[in-house]
């Protein structure tokens, strides 16, 4: 059986762009529960350390049902390790898989994966059919036991989370491939990127405006985004757009000016997942939704051997932006170690 969400989804489609050290689960579940992006993304995984690490490596893929479709981001350079993690991430039960090939930081670029990839227009190909052949491994019989490179103790955890899925994500279906990119590595190559690609039929592919050398520097080129769009209009494939999106509104704006199947909105929505609704929101205030953040957040992670708080309190400084002295609230944030220390912080200062 195949399965494509993607089809499905009203345009334009308003997605949760995915971004390392942010998009992780409890992130991904306060944003759908009060922002209802459309589609949301794992944080990014390295195919190698999935075949070859320990469990560990699959702390980014935890999710839950309230966030479907969840796509499963992955980065690399190994054709053979995609194909291997696209076996177990169909074993997970995620919706899609999406292949990174934009990243700009430098430890990744600089092993040839992320954004370097544009550069390498042959293995990108390569990389995105190894994935494809390792999702019809999983349709035809094959799981993450029968991957060569996946150890033991990955397949148990496989096995078990494979267990807790509904039935109807204990299926061997079909999940659809896609592409995050950049319009070039230091200039735009759009026209030769693109062609790149679509012979590839990913489903979708979505663009951020930048090279790899502007970082998050300058302005996004949503003319370079439009020309994508041009291109692919003869395919299948959907064309998402993807930087310096503040607001829904302009998720409209440019989806209908560049005609585009949809936008992922990114850095808009830290500590604020209202970005995605058309609605004024109310209740429950978004300091409250900033200690359920820190509560979900102590749930999933607080059993780890290795847990910390930590990542979690640079989301805390952005649910303070802008209130007065916002300063000294940030700075006693960043001082927490708990979903209750965090609620003291704010009712302290009147917040809540």
């Amino acid at each position: 059986m195949k399965t494509n969400f993607w089809q499905q989804l009203k345009k334009p489609i308003i997605g949760l762009s995915p971004m390392d050290g942010v998009t992780d689960q409890p992130f991904r579940y306060i944003q759908k529960k009060y922002g209802q992006p459309d589609i949301v993304y794992t944080e990014f995984a390295s195919v190698e350390g999935v075949c070859h690490g320990a469990t560990s490596m699959l702390k980014d893929f935890l999710y839950d049902e309230t966030q479907r479709p969840v796509i499963a981001q992955v980065y690399g350079t190994t054709p053979d390790s995609f194909r291997q993690t696209a076996t177990l991430l169909c074993q997970l039960g995620f919706d899609g898989i999406d292949i990174n090939m934009g990243c700009p930081a430098k430890n990744v670029a600089h092993s040839g994966a992320g954004a370097k990839l544009i550069t390498t227009p042959k293995l990108a190909q390569e990389i995105i059919k190894e994935t494809k052949l390792g999702i019809e491994d999983w349709v035809n019989g094959k799981s993450a036991a029968d991957c060569a490179n996946v150890s033991d103790e990955i397949t148990r955890e496989v096995e078990r989370r494979h267990e807790l899925l509904p039935i109807a994500y204990q299926q061997r279906q079909s999940i659809p491939v896609s592409v995050k990119t950049r319009i070039g590595f230091d200039k735009p190559v759009i026209r030769d990127w693109m062609e790149t690609l679509l012979e590839m039929e990913p489903v979708a592919i979505a663009l951020h405006g930048r090279t790899l050398k502007q970082q998050y520097g300058g302005s996004a080129d949503w003319e370079q985004i439009g020309i994508a769009a041009e291109i692919a209009s003869k395919s299948e494939t959907l064309i998402l757009g993807n930087g310096d999106v503040t607001s829904l509104e302009i998720a409209h704006e440019r989806a209908s000016t560049y005609k585009l199947d949809g936008i992922l909105i990114g850095r808009a929505s830290f500590g604020n997942p209202f970005v995605f609704r058309e609605s004024v929101h109310v209740s429950p205030t978004i300091y409250e939704i900033a200690v359920e953040h820190a509560e979900v957040f102590e749930k999933t992670y607080s059993s780890r051997e290795k847990y910390s708080f930590l990542p979690m309190r640079k989301h805390l400084g952005w649910y303070v932006r802008g209130v007065p002295e916002a300063a000294s609230i940030r700075a006693a944030l960043f001082q927490t170690n708990s979903s209750q220390e965090v609620r003291s912080v704010l009712e302290e200062n009147g917040l809540l």
